[in-house]
């Protein structure tokens, strides 16, 4: 297979993989800092997803130059261009996990992430106000873009110290999110259902609750106050929506698009770690618990079923 071939062949969906790892990375980066787990667990998965982000960024950087044409139509499609917004988001995250080891490398990335994944909502979400966008193509990679790079950007400032600017895009993401949601929810209850292969993005409807509730943790120094409870109930709600869609989402089988439930994953994994420390009650012990195992499951599950894919040669979509 010639490298033209192969970066035609890697879908920008990919990125979805970056966020399901790193996240995992740094549920454990935190677990160790609570003396409930080895350090190079959480650092080899941050360093995992790390090394996904920066191949996926060469190979979408490499289809930019070869294929500027097939780039450009995804970009103009409504179905796929939310992905797309995951690169710079993507970075930001990175950032976050070079903070222990390159200061200055870190907080050049994030401050390039965030203006990168600003311009590109700017650029391609700001046009829909025109009108004109199918109903259809409202789906929950929509959130991708406008919710989940903002709350990315304000875990990455929080965590940095630089909260104020870190509740900014928590507010930019947060509204964005009340305001997506009725239209998303509305298009998946009355239009069309979506095919087999397609039904792994409605996975990203998993993220924006445990997500918000991470990165609100992230702004006000882990302190899991009642608005962050508010975050993780809804959390819960869409998981067991989930659960209960489970035969439905695997009715085509596994496939990379599966990876969309884990950024939810991840970051229900940071936030439950952070209930225990923070509510030593006994049902919230349970339940913080509880999350963090299946979140970890499931998670794992994901990892493994790729990587038999990758070995059976059969993880790339065909041409």
């Amino acid at each position: 297979m010639s490298f033209s071939q192969f970066v035609h062949r890697v879908p920008v969906s990919f990125f979805g993989m970056v966020l399901g790892v790193f996240g995992l990375g740094s549920a454990w980066r935190y677990a160790a800092t609570l003396g409930l787990g080895p350090a190079w667990l959480g650092e080899t998965l941050i360093f995992a997803g790390s090394f996904i982000w920066l191949t996926l960024a060469l190979v979408y950087a490499g289809r930019c130059l070869t294929e500027p044409k097939t780039v450009r139509e995804e970009f103009l499609n409504n179905n796929q261009f939310s992905f797309i917004s995951l690169l710079p988001a993507g970075g930001v995250l990175v950032s976050t996990g070079l903070h222990p080891y390159n200061l200055l490398l870190a907080n050049t990335l994030m401050i390039a992430g965030a203006t990168g994944q600003l311009i590109f909502s700017a650029w391609r979400c700001a046009p829909l106000w025109r009108g004109e966008f199918a109903s259809e193509a409202t789906t929950p990679g929509f959130y991708l873009p406008t919710v989940a790079a903002n709350f990315i950007c304000a875990m990455a400032f929080g965590t940095a110290g630089h909260q104020d600017i870190g509740a900014l895009f928590l507010g930019a993401g947060l509204i964005s999110w009340l305001t997506l949601e009725p239209a998303i929810i509305h298009r998946l209850r009355t239009q069309t259902e979506l095919s087999g292969p397609a039904r792994g993005v409605i996975g990203v409807q998993l993220a924006p609750a445990f997500v918000a509730c991470y990165a609100w943790l992230c702004v006000n120094g882990n302190h899991f106050d009642m608005f962050a409870l508010l975050l993780l109930g809804y959390g819960l709600l869409q998981l067991f929506f989930m659960l209960r869609l489970v035969r439905w989402f695997f009715a085509g089988g596994f496939s990379p698009s599966m990876w969309a439930f884990s950024f939810g994953l991840s970051a229900m994994a940071n936030a439950s770690l952070r209930l225990a420390h923070s509510r030593q009650v006994i049902d919230m012990q349970i339940l913080s618990w509880i999350l963090f195992s299946l979140a970890n499951l499931l998670l794992a599950g994901l990892i493994v079923k790729t990587l038999l894919l990758l070995m059976s040669g059969r993880l790339l979509p065909g041409k």
